[in-house]
């Protein structure tokens, strides 16, 4: 992952601008939660686009052999937030989320929308508990000395910059079913 020093940096810095012209200082857990409401937003909605019978979507055409369908691709993403949540509270995943497939008995668009929400809520109480002291303290022993990401700002760059890359994968896949995302929408 040797970009994600450059993406943590950029992360950083334009959460501080954000926050700049408020005049208040802010924690480095509000900084970071900015980036996980953002991301929320952009692919709760997404989600929530797509009508339930295409959540079985996957593009065959080309070399799209193999793929995700929409389905797989949300609960995917919602694992790992879970995962990356449960490593910056230093607790271990559950075998679901290490699988990065989600529960197999989350099925409907409602029980995946739920799940998605559910692991951002996750991210959300996880960010909280990030200070200025702990941020950048390894989190998983085994990882110390390891090139492996190994501290709560990576877990939750990880988060974001996962979910923005499946996010992006998702807006193909509405495109592709002919329905305009709603970042896109006037």
């Amino acid at each position: 992952m040797k970009t994600a020093p450059f993406l943590l940096l950029f992360l950083l810095l334009s959460a501080a601008g954000q926050v700049a012209g408020a005049q208040t200082q802010v924690s480095i857990a509000q900084a970071l939660d900015y980036w996980i409401t953002n991301c929320e937003k952009e692919v709760v909605s997404a989600a929530a686009a797509m009508p339930e019978k295409k959540y079985s979507y996957a593009p065959v055409a080309g070399e799209f052999t193999g793929v995700r369908t929409f389905a797989q691709q949300v609960k995917h993403l919602a694992a790992n937030n879970y995962r990356m949540a449960a490593r910056i509270l230093a607790q271990s995943p559950t075998l679901d989320q290490e699988a990065e497939t989600g529960p197999c008995d989350v099925r409907s668009k409602d029980q995946i929308m739920n799940y998605l929400k559910g692991s951002f809520s996750a991210l959300h109480r996880a960010a909280e508990s990030i200070t200025a002291e702990n941020a950048l303290l390894p989190v998983i022993p085994a990882r110390i000395n390891s090139e492996k990401q190994n501290t709560r700002v990576q877990f939750v760059v990880d988060a974001v910059a996962h979910s923005y890359d499946h996010y992006g994968q998702m807006v193909e896949y509405l495109r592709m079913s002919g329905i305009v995302p709603p970042a896109s929408r006037k």
